[in-house]
């Protein structure tokens, strides 16, 4: 069969077909187009024809291909090049994005890893606050690592946490963390400034910071900052998360938290802080040192107008309270001036550990400060000082003031706590001075020595010491009452020698002086070291009938919870001078105060005993005085130890008396006790009244011994408990036995510590052992021994001390015909006046030159008129003596 294939029906003939198979390809939409055979197949029958067959010569040229590059064919790749590009760039932007993810997991991870366990991650304790209130309950202030105690959030005006909010996270609310807006924010914001603008933490992370990281600004701590932000948002509520925050966050000035900050910059509780307060606050956020009210008020101002503005933007406040709350920046920033109850603070905290030990939680602390005192005493010596202050040369002072039982009311450590918190009535040690003399007279009176006992008041030498007056006056023989009164230093200096120095410390140390005292005859002019607490404190058995106390500021602690920690108690060293020598000391302290260096001081009313003090160069000045309420000592002088023209009978006697007479305001005049032996038992041997010896107890061959009550003479009927073996007194009251200390405890006497009694009966030294022979005491035990008189009983002669067995009292002056002793070691005892009931006076007769005894001066002379006298602030007090002729304004 002959098949033959038509030039039309070639692969490629395209006049035969028109245009309208192409048509129909290009355009896709006329109507369905069958397939030729070149276009359905990859070859052609005419392809395969031989060469030279039918028209021989060159196969044909292969047929053009439809026109697909023109017009709308190009315009379709060129869009496919645009689209393509912004594929690309997305595609890429995705690996990047997931490799950057990726990366970012990394980071997270890696140092996520760095991080302990996540189950032990716990919220730290907050350091203990130690809250330090008033006896009346005001709040003193807060000491310890915070500075104050934690808030509750609900326990806060709405607006205080609303300021926290609006200044620094405003989508604290929302975000969980980590703010990714505010991060976006602040970076296109750096990127525009072309440096870090502000900071894109979250309160949040903020709190992570404070609790758990360093403040170093590393990547390593921003990401862990973010892991602990995200945890602290998945366990605990945005309130507890905000009220961290207010707790722990730092306002300077060693406030940390809100209550510490408002507490430190208002003197207010955060309960009770005002919007405009609260805006401040939260201002110096940024910058505490920068934004502080006190040192950059303009600043602060600046920060609190911000803050109000963004509160009102936030919508928790209206534009019109936030200007009204705004402060003028032509008004003063009214803060909290830390005051002298800043010093009882600091003294309050450093007895906490040795009071409680370890504190773990926070504690409140009750004191004994009467906040009024407290006050008046800060604004007298602030005044003083600062008017007396530049005429004089100093610049400083400090009071301590107390009941006599020790109970401190009142303590001024400096002029100004601000400037200086160093406590100069705690931490100082300072020399006291002649406030220091009473203990030297104190224990030349235990030794027999009484206030009419002559000294002579002249220069001399004692091992290449050469004491002298300060006023470079001497006035011969005097009595030591006079020596006291007007604070001879040649006079304390001999009784000093006589008693010994250890004497004297150990006196000092009885009545309350805790210092190191060395044993040198110097001591007696106060030129060892003391603080003026201890040494007001030392000053208070004689303003309480003889009893020993130890100064106590504080009444109580409780835990947070009511817990009781501790307890003040009444326990004291009981008594510490005998009554008969308080008696001897308040009278020549009451002398000093009359007549003395003392007498401008005045209580209005009040009998009253103190002493002035002056250092060398008179670098401190001090006043200790006292009434039957309360003792207070004052100190005037200067941190660097340099020269001023003060003494302790001026300034510091003039403060001391403002200070008492507000003190005293109200109170009921009441005289200084003199102290009783009333109720304490003394044992005695028994002595047989026919032959005046010790009765020998036939069962045991030892002699007998009974109790005595030393204030009435009496025998008191005791036993001893067989079990305990302790001593049991019948009570006259119940007729039943109870232990002898309570029944001493009934009459509020404490059995004396100074020494041993003598049987007051019989005037024989109690526990001595009689010489069958004699009938007198054989050697003793030691120890000052005193009948129930208080009069000193030699332990030797069993008589009183100074009295010679078998020689009259005093011997006989020849030249007078008065009686007279004789001088020891500079000491003696001065005559009686048979008229006038005086000491008589030693003097020198200008016609023979020779010493004589001559009627003393009457009690109340006063000086003649023109003798020099001391400026005083209060009328001076009736004076007594001719010491005043002599030293007139001699102060010391």
């Amino acid at each position: 069969m002959d098949f033959r294939i038509s030039a039309d029906d070639r692969v490629g003939n395209h006049k035969a077909r028109g245009g309208k198979p192409q048509a129909a390809s290009g355009g896709g939409k006329a109507g369905r187009v069958e397939p030729t055979l070149g276009q359905s197949m990859g070859f052609s029958v005419a392809d395969e024809r031989p060469a030279g067959g039918n028209g021989g010569g060159k196969p044909p040229k292969p047929p053009r291909q439809p026109r697909r590059g023109k017009a709308q064919p190009a315009a379709k790749k060129k869009r496919s090049r645009s689209g393509g590009f912004l594929m690309g760039l997305l595609w890429w932007g995705f690996v990047a994005c997931l490799w950057g993810g990726i990366a970012a997991i990394g980071i997270v991870v890696y140092y996520g890893a760095q991080l302990p366990s996540s189950n032990t991650w716990a919220i730290p304790e907050r350091p203990p606050n130690i809250r330090i209130l008033a006896a009346d309950g005001s709040l003193i202030s807060n000491r310890g690592q915070t500075g104050g105690e934690a808030v509750t959030y609900r326990e806060l005006p709405y607006y205080v946490p609303a300021a926290f909010i609006a200044s620094e996270d405003r989508r604290f609310m929302s975000h969980f963390g980590v703010d990714p807006i505010g991060l976006l924010s602040v970076a296109i914001e750096s990127v525009q400034a072309r440096g870090v603008t502000r900071g894109a933490s979250t309160i949040t992370q903020q709190v992570a910071k404070n609790l758990f990281l360093t403040p170093d600004q590393t990547l390593g701590r921003k990401v862990q900052e973010a892991i602990l932000a995200v945890w602290l948002e998945q366990n605990y509520t945005k309130e507890e998360i905000l009220e961290l925050y207010m707790n722990r966050v730092y306002f300077g000035a060693g406030a940390t938290g809100i209550e510490a900050a408002a507490q430190t910059y208002f003197g207010v509780s955060a309960r009770n802080l005002s919007l405009g307060q609260a805006a401040m606050l939260v201002g110096l956020l940024p910058a505490p040192s920068a934004y502080n009210p006190k040192s950059n008020p303009e600043k602060a101002i600046e920060r609190q107008r911000i803050v109000l503005n963004l509160m009102a933007q936030e919508g928790y406040i209206t534009q019109e309270e936030a200007q009204a709350a705004q402060i003028d920046p032509n008004q003063t920033v009214r803060t909290r001036v830390a005051g002298s109850e800043s010093y009882v603070a600091d003294w309050v905290e450093s007895l906490m550990t040795a009071y409680i030990g370890e504190i773990e939680s926070d504690v409140v602390v009750q004191t004994t400060i009467d906040w009024k005192m407290q006050k008046d005493a800060e604004f007298i010596v602030k005044e003083l000082v600062a008017s007396e202050g530049p005429k004089r040369g100093f610049s400083q002072g400090a009071l301590v003031a107390m009941d006599v039982d020790g109970t401190v009311r009142a303590m001024v450590g400096g002029v100004d706590y601000q400037q200086s918190q160093y406590n100069r009535a705690v931490t100082a040690k300072r020399q006291p001075g002649s406030t220091f003399k009473p203990f030297v007279y104190m224990a030349a009176m235990e030794k027999g020595y009484t206030p009419e006992t002559l000294a002579e008041d002249a220069q001399f030498e004692y091992n290449g010491w050469s004491p002298r007056n300060a006023s470079g006056k001497y006035a011969g023989t005097v009595t030591l009452r006079q020596g006291l009164a007007y604070s001879l230093n040649t006079i304390a200096a001999r009784l000093a020698i006589d008693v010994t120095p250890q004497a004297v410390i150990d006196v000092a140390t009885r009545m309350g002086i805790s210092s190191p005292l060395t044993a040198v005859p110097s001591i007696a002019l106060g030129t060892q070291e003391v603080n003026l607490l201890e040494l007001t404190s030392a000053y208070a058995p004689f303003a309480n009938g003889g009893m020993g106390v130890i100064p106590n500021v504080i009444t109580s602690i409780t835990s947070k919870d009511g817990e009781q920690l501790y307890q003040a108690s009444d326990a004291g060293p009981g008594r510490v001078v005998a009554p008969n020598i308080l008696a001897e000391m308040n009278d020549m302290l009451e002398t000093a105060v009359e007549v003395g260096t003392g007498r401008s001081a005045n209580v209005g009313g009040w009998e009253f005993g103190g002493k002035t003090g002056t250092s060398q160069n008179a670098r401190d000045a001090l006043f200790i005085g006292y009434t039957s309420a309360m003792v207070t000592g004052v100190w005037l002088g200067n941190d660097n130890d340099t020269k001023t023209t003060l003494s302790g009978g001026n300034v510091p006697a003039a403060i001391w008396s403002q200070f008492m007479t507000k003190a005293h305001a109200g109170k009921s005049i009441a005289p200084i006790p003199g102290g009783s032996y009333d109720g304490q038992l003394v044992a005695q041997q028994v002595i047989d009244p026919a032959t005046g010896q010790v009765v020998i107890d036939p069962a045991t061959g030892q002699p007998m011994t009974q109790y005595v009550n030393a204030g009435t003479g009496q025998p008191v009927q005791t036993t001893t408990d067989p079990t305990t073996g302790q001593l049991m007194q019948l009570d006259p009251a119940t007729g039943q036995y109870v232990p002898a200390t309570a029944a001493q405890a009934a009459t509020a006497n404490q059995p004396i510590q100074t020494g041993q009694m003598v049987d007051p009966a019989t005037g024989m030294v109690v526990g001595a052992q009689i010489d069958p022979a004699t009938g007198m005491p054989i050697g003793n035990a030691g120890g000052m021994l005193v009948d129930a008189n208080g009069t000193q009983i030699d332990p030797t002669t069993g008589m009183p001390v100074g009295q010679v067995v078998g020689a009259p009292a005093q011997a006989i002056d020849p030249v007078t015909g008065y009686p007279l002793q004789q001088q020891t070691n500079g000491v003696s005892q001065a005559p009686i006046d048979p008229e006038t009931g005086q000491p008589m006076v030693l003097v020198v007769d200008p016609a023979t030159g020779q010493q004589v005894w001559v009627p003393g001066a009457p009690a109340q002379m006063q000086p003649p008129a023109g003798v020099g006298q001391q400026p005083v602030y209060q009328e001076p007090q009736r004076q007594r003596t001719l010491m005043d002729l002599i030293f007139g304004s001699g102060e010391n």
